[in-house]
């Protein structure tokens, strides 16, 4: 056995209480599961641009129960209602749920299991079937903490809340597993930012996984700002379904981490449902950042549009996989995606995979992929302005990232992440030297 695998299985001995809610037959299944079938290898298509060859000869010990400590200045900006997870456990002393309106409600996971009933955390029990949700099956075993998000119908949230994972320094590699459950009843509307930051430079492995029920005619924007430490590896998983004329604008902001996987797997179930979904992916030094996305349009009259942007420096690599099916009888159907990607060194890769399965009649639906270089043209009219060189490109690359911000309604929010995205790209040199 591998000392990844061996490590959660010792991570399972390490259980608070497993059996919580009646939820241990379940978690056995799912390390079982794990253990039997073991990692996926470089032939098992969902695996094949991510070899896990490194980190399965790596172990990490469980998270401690008492969350560290870390400079509270890394919140700054963060306003209320925002729940704080520091190495996977529930902070207290960082979190602020003041300004939720009545009829939604927010608890930390742990604080479920504690004083819940069965029902409360019957999430918990989802079954993962295929070999290749190796990391999904590590959270449903292991996972003891999260945020458990629910609205009634009717409730308007006017604030977004913030839901925080801060990575900190330990002696040793931990890891720890949050799973997060937002449900939003009928006519219910919600903001949610997610914010996965490190307090200082580590070598840790979180697994994350958000499941989102959406009612009929819910709205929701969700935005997620990943800037780990840059020797972490984090795998995330957002499995999201939508009900008839339920709306759901998503953006992904990927900075971080030596090693990053970030699964969207969303279903249109309901007439009229619609799903925008857009992301930046920045990769430099020898950092690997793979994203996936599954989207199936099942219901008739169902809409997506997912707009990504790569950008590959250094020795890194990034991968992306657009899966949009439409199922039969999703007539009507309009789905759209674009991956466009830049490199920007000899050394880098980026491999893209747009994927389009149609199984039904009347439908609108278009894919497609590049991969290229800076403008040189736009370059050499930028220096001939007496823009710097270094300037000039980083100019460019931001204006590139541009367009899947273009989506975001909320103008903070925007102003937010292309103030993250412009300081990732001075910090990392992307586009240029950092002058």
């Amino acid at each position: 056995m591998s000392a990844l695998l061996d490590s959660f299985r010792a991570g399972f001995s390490a259980l608070r209480d497993p059996d919580a809610l009646e939820l241990g037959e379940g978690r056995r299944q799912a390390l079982d599961a794990l253990l039997a079938d073991g990692l996926p290898g470089p032939r098992e298509e969902a695996w094949k641009y991510t070899p896990l060859r490194t980190l399965e000869r790596r172990g990490f010990a469980a998270a401690d129960a008492v969350p560290p400590a870390f400079d509270a200045s890394l919140l700054e900006g963060i306003p209320a209602p925002r729940l704080v997870f520091a190495n996977g456990r529930y902070d207290a002393t960082h979190s602020d749920l003041s300004g939720l309106p009545a009829g939604a409600t927010v608890q930390a996971l742990s604080q479920v299991l504690a004083d819940g009933e069965p029902r409360d955390a019957n999430f918990l029990l989802r079954r993962y079937e295929r070999r290749d949700e190796v990391f999904a099956r590590a959270n449903a075993a292991l996972a003891e903490e999260g945020a458990v998000v629910r609205a009634e119908a009717g409730v308007k949230a006017e604030a977004p809340l913030h839901l925080v994972s801060v990575g900190i320094p330990q002696d040793g590699d931990r890891a720890w597993h949050l799973r997060h459950l937002v449900h939003l009843r009928n006519d219910s509307a919600l903001d949610i930012v997610e914010h996965q930051l490190a307090a200082g430079d580590h070598a840790h492995l979180s697994t994350e996984v958000l499941q989102l029920h959406l009612g009929q005619r819910t709205r929701i924007r969700h935005a997620r700002i990943q800037a780990d430490a840059a020797r972490a590896t984090r795998f995330a998983r957002t499995d999201a379904v939508l009900a008839r004329e339920a709306g759901y604008r998503r953006f992904d902001l990927e900075l971080g981490a030596a090693l990053s996987r970030n699964e969207l797997n969303v279903r249109l179930e309901g007439d009229a449902a619609t799903l925008i979904a857009n992301g930046v992916l920045l990769g430099d030094a020898r950092r690997h950042v793979d994203t996936r996305l599954g989207i199936e349009h099942i219901a008739r009259d169902t809409a997506c549009g997912l707009t990504w942007r790569g950008i590959a420096d250094g020795r890194s690599r990034v991968v992306f996989h657009g899966g949009i099916g439409i199922r039969a009888g999703a007539d009507g159907t309009d789905a759209a995606l674009s991956n466009k990607n830049l490199l920007l060194s000899a050394d880098a890769e980026i491999d893209t995979q747009p994927v389009l399965v149609i199984d039904a009649d009347e439908v609108k639906a278009a894919h497609g992929a590049t991969v290229g270089q800076l403008d040189a043209n736009a370059l050499f009219y930028l220096r001939s302005r007496g823009v710097p060189e270094a300037r000039a490109r980083r100019l460019l690359t931001v204006a590139f990232c541009r367009e899947p911000l273009l989506a975001l309604e909320d103008d903070g929010l925007r102003t937010l992440l292309l103030a993250r995205l412009d300081a990732a790209l001075v910090a990392g040199s992307l586009g240029g030297d950092g002058a």
